[in-house]
Order: structure tokens, then sequence, then C-alpha cells
């Protein structure tokens, strides 16, 4: 994963998992316009200005369409963007009565990324320091559409250089790459409830479930 991403070398221990949630530390990339960096940031962003750790209004996801009229997400557009890695994403699908959940992957690409942005937050006495992040959404494709509203930003392996460039400030155009990934390219399949429980980071999260 460290190769597809750019990254040469790093002391990064990127361990295996399968279920992560809001509030967990994820892995991202972020660059310095001369070598890109990964680390870990919380999923969550934390504004400076917030008075405490916990932000009064939820910024696990930050909506494409309205990034640069959002004061919060706007001042990073420009130089502050960052890919989060993965392999996969849940969502969870009605199906009659009930919901199921589903791992939604890509036909071509084991690893891509979501595009994201991040910031550093310090509380007042300057003991604690948060680096944290947002995961960028957008609207769905049409095959997102039937199960859910809402999509994940993925990046175009063509675009990744141009969304990590923070010297590349225009945000017309930075903004033009957050558009829905391509119907055709993703695939899913269902997997067992134990994910709706983030206590449960087990290789059977990913696994297809047909049901008991």
């Amino acid at each position: 994963m460290l190769v597809e991403f750019g990254i040469v070398s790093s002391d990064f221990v990127l361990r295996p998992r399968y279920n992560i949630a809001p509030t967990q530390d994820v892995a991202a990339v972020v660059s310095d316009g001369t070598e890109r960096r990964i680390g870990s940031l919380r999923w969550g962003l934390v504004p400076p200005w917030s008075e405490s750790a916990k932000p009064k209004f939820a910024t696990f996801n930050a909506r494409a369409e309205t990034l640069l009229k959002n004061a919060t997400w706007k001042r990073l557009v420009p130089r502050k963007r960052c890919i989060i890695p993965a392999d996969g994403f849940y969502e969870w699908q009605s199906h009659g009565d009930t919901k199921r959940p589903l791992r939604i992957r890509l036909k071509d690409r084991k690893v891509f990324g979501f595009a994201g942005l991040y910031d550093s937050w310090i509380s007042r006495d300057g003991a604690q320091k948060i680096s944290s992040c947002t995961i960028i959404t957008t609207e769905p494709n049409e095959f997102m559409s039937a199960i859910h509203n809402r999509m994940p930003a993925i990046l175009r392996r063509e675009d990744e250089d141009l969304w990590l460039d923070h010297t590349v400030t225009d945000t017309d155009l930075i903004t033009q790459l957050l558009r829905p990934y391509p119907a055709e390219e993703m695939y899913a399949y269902p997997v067992h409830p134990m994910v709706g429980n983030v206590n449960n980071n087990l290789p059977e999260c990913v696994e297809e479930y047909v049901g008991d």
C-alpha cells in the first residue's frame, strides 16, 4: 500500500484493520511539497478554534458540494488535503424491513484513496494536541444510489498527485476532482452484521456472508 501512494520510506506500521469507525485513528497520506508521508489522524476533524477536543457538530464527513461555503472546510481546501487509503468500505442497505451491511470495493484497484482534509487542534493550556481529518463525500453514482444517498469521494489514480500537491491552491480546480467514482468500476457483497459493532475488528468482517 505504501508504494502505491508514493511513500518511499516510512517507520509507520500499517496493520490490517477490518472495521473502523469515526473517532478512531486512520492512516492518512499527506505531502510537504517534496515527499509524501503517512501517519495517523483521528477521524473526525477538530477545528483549531474548538473549545474542546469534541466539536459541537459532526465533522466525520464534509460534503463536496458545500466545501467552499462552509467556514470549517473552506480554509483547508487550498493547502491541507490528504488521502485516506482503503481497500473497501461498508454501507447499510435497506432490505425489506431490515438493513443489511454491504462491503463496497473497486473492481480494478485493490487499494484506493478517499479524499480528505486535515488540521491540528491544541488545547488552551498546550497540554494536548490532536491531528485529525474528515472524509469528503459526494453525490452517489448510479451504483451507490441503490445503497445510500451519499458516497465517499474516491480519487481516481490520475488525480491523486494533484490532490496532494499543496502548491496548487486553485479551489475550483481542486473541487472538480470530487466527483462520483464511475459506477461500472464498483461492486458490493453482503457481510456479517457484526460490522455494526466496531469492537469486532476481525478478518471475518470482510468475508462474504449469505446469512444463517
